[in-house]
């Protein structure tokens, strides 16, 4: 059970890495946007002054924006923390292999996301991270490691 535990909260750690980095990034993009903003800075203007059609006039396309990658740092972030909640307390209770299995499925889904709409970086993190929860679960459900 302890290479399942170490690998769970390896990979559960490095989605809260992502998660707060992504934050980070968000909040030091609020005023001066560098980072996780269009590459012309005429897109970042126009989604400043467009309201989203949806809002009415209740807000802009960018607030939208940063709100949008603030909750999605959140959930990184609550992920990453579920998988070390449920490393933790393998070496203290039992549970069902599909929890494990669920974890990896979860990762798996972040992994395609990314495949298909971010870049380098978070992918090359999430693959490590998914990998790590899909031997957890191999390891716990069919060695009890």
């Amino acid at each position: 059970m302890r290479i399942a535990r170490f690998l769970l909260d390896f990979g559960g750690g490095i989605f809260i890495l992502l998660g707060l980095l992504h934050a980070l990034y968000t909040y030091l993009d609020i005023d001066r946007p560098r980072r996780l903003v269009p590459q012309d800075p005429a897109v970042a203007q126009a989604m400043a002054k467009s309201n989203l059609r949806l809002s009415g006039t209740g807000t802009t396309m960018w607030r939208a924006w940063v709100g949008f990658n603030f909750s999605h740092s959140i959930g990184v972030v609550l992920f990453g923390t579920v998988c070390i909640a449920a490393g933790s307390v393998l070496g203290t209770m039992t549970l069902p292999a599909w929890t494990l299995f669920f974890l990896a499925v979860i990762a798996l889904i972040y992994l395609v996301v990314g495949l298909l709409y971010w870049f380098r970086i978070p992918v090359a993190g999430i693959v490590l991270a998914a990998v790590c929860l899909l031997i957890a679960w191999l390891t716990y459900t069919f060695a009890g490691a």
